[in-house]
């Protein structure tokens, strides 16, 4: 049959009647389906130590091992091998008991209807075909997000490293804080694939992307007619990262209205939907990262004080690119690799001139901007190095032999230049170079459109002409 997902797979029959063991080999030869078979739980178990098979169909009463010992096994050491129970003496008891336990299905004795065990073993195969990805999926994720992993040889960054791989594997809540791009996300996914959560759920929310009406209703979940456009129950963010890592991005933009109600599942870790008296209880662990300075809101009566103490049991602070120099070369070669394979270029290096201008800009915009600087450089450079010009979407871009017009230093004064200066001439440079294209500024920026508006607002107001 072509496309047959059993064509090829290995089943694995348990039972201790021969007869029983022979009607699954002869009936399943027709299909293509290796099976292997044994007599009891014993034989089986050390069978699986050697040889792989895709699925098991196991009998439940066995002398020395029964099927529900062996299923225990399986789940335990083999989690991605589906298990269908076999029995003679077909109650809901034993079926409840089995599918609790984490068995995919059972058929009951004497198994007579070829087509619906056709069915069975389809929907087992797919479901291991499904779990082998998620699985190798997770592997990737994990290694992706390891902490030496993560780019930063400065100190500071190795620091956070560090502290990041002591808390980790504990369930205290986070507090991520840091501007716009400077990776609070990429060290909140850091934190839950190196966790014992890791194989469990990561539910992100972005707290400033959600209209406040809808909000409570998204981390919570609501009932069926509980609001107008309720046509059906959901279950909520919180309830979706049971036994996972919970995410509330941007929380210095909660309403203070929920920032109660989010103390009160911190503390108690139970909750209710909106138009539900039911208690819903949920295991998660919380990270939560903000790009304002949440003491400073607390201050201003735009946080909740008793919120805050209880995220901030570990709190990290992510430093500004620009605080940390150091380490833009290393991730400028980083981002280079990336997007060398992902558009499929031959460039092995950044010449010395374009290097200065990475390492001398403001970058307002952190990490977040150098990636998108070097992905724009990767499209546009026509060698196999990428020149300063490359950085310049224009139609005369600078001489490779000028220096960068952004530096550390002002020539004419011979005074250094503060963070704020050096970042107000790196966006009204980009902004002439984008023919005062507000919206593109602010993307090659790495910046929301409304952070640059209020940059311009403030230049202006400061005497600059805009």
């Amino acid at each position: 049959m072509p496309g047959d997902i059993l064509s090829g797979a290995t089943l694995l029959v348990v039972d201790d009647e021969e007869i029983v063991r022979d009607f699954f080999v002869e009936a399943l030869a027709r299909r293509a389906i290796k099976t292997l078979t044994c007599s009891d739980g014993v034989e089986a178990r050390d069978l699986l130590e050697t040889t792989p098979a895709d699925m098991v169909i196991t009998d439940v009463r066995m002398p020395n091992m029964d099927g529900m010992e062996l299923l225990r096994h399986i789940i335990g050491f083999h989690p991605t091998m589906p298990v269908i129970m076999l029995t003679a003496y077909a109650t809901i008891e034993n079926a409840v008991e089995a599918m609790r336990t984490g068995a995919f299905d059972y058929l009951t004795k004497p198994v007579t209807d070829l087509k619906q065990l056709d069915i069975v073993l389809n929907r087992a195969m797919q479901h291991r075909i499904l779990l082998v990805e998620n699985q190798q999926l997770r592997g990737e994720l994990t290694e992706r997000y390891r902490f030496d992993r993560l780019v930063g040889p400065g100190p500071r960054m190795q620091r956070i490293f560090e502290l990041l791989d002591t808390v980790a594997p504990t369930q205290a809540t986070i507090l991520v804080q840091g501007a716009s791009g400077t990776g609070k996300e990429l060290v909140a996914r850091a934190i839950h694939y190196n966790s014992p959560r890791a194989k469990g759920p990561f539910i992100k929310v972005n707290c400033a992307a959600m209209p406040e009406g809808l909000i409570e209703s998204e981390l919570f979940g609501h009932e069926r007619g509980a609001f107008t456009g309720a046509i059906r129950t959901t279950q909520g963010k919180f309830a979706a990262a049971h036994g996972g890592t919970m995410l509330l991005d941007e929380i210095g933009e909660l309403p203070l209205g929920l920032q109660a109600k989010l103390l009160r599942i911190l503390q108690e870790h139970e909750f209710q939907r909106v138009g539900s008296t039911e208690t819903v209880k949920a295991d998660f662990r919380l990270v939560a990262t903000s790009n304002i300075d949440l003491e400073k809101a607390v201050a201003e009566d735009r946080f909740r004080q008793d919120l805050f103490y209880r995220l901030n049991v570990i709190p990290i602070k992510i430093p500004l690119l620009c605080e940390r120099r150091d380490d833009i070369p290393v991730l400028a070669y980083h981002f280079l690799r990336r997007y060398t394979r992902m558009h499929g270029r031959e460039i092995e290096r950044i010449s010395d001139q374009a290097m200065r201008y990475l390492v001398n800009a403001p970058w307002p915009g952190n990490v977040r901007e150098l990636e998108n600087a070097i992905e724009r450089a990767v499209v546009m450079c026509r060698g196999d190095k990428l020149e300063l010009s490359d950085f310049f979407i224009t139609e005369q871009a600078p001489p490779a032999t000028e220096q960068p017009s952004i530096t550390a230093i002002e020539p004419s004064e011979g005074r250094v230049l503060s963070l704020a200066e050096l970042e107000k001439q790196h966006i009204l440079q980009t902004l002439r170079l984008q023919n005062e294209h507000r919206a593109q500024t602010a993307r090659m920026l790495g910046i929301s459109i409304r952070t640059l508006r209020n940059k311009l607002n403030e230049y202006r107001r400061a005497g600059e002409e805009i």
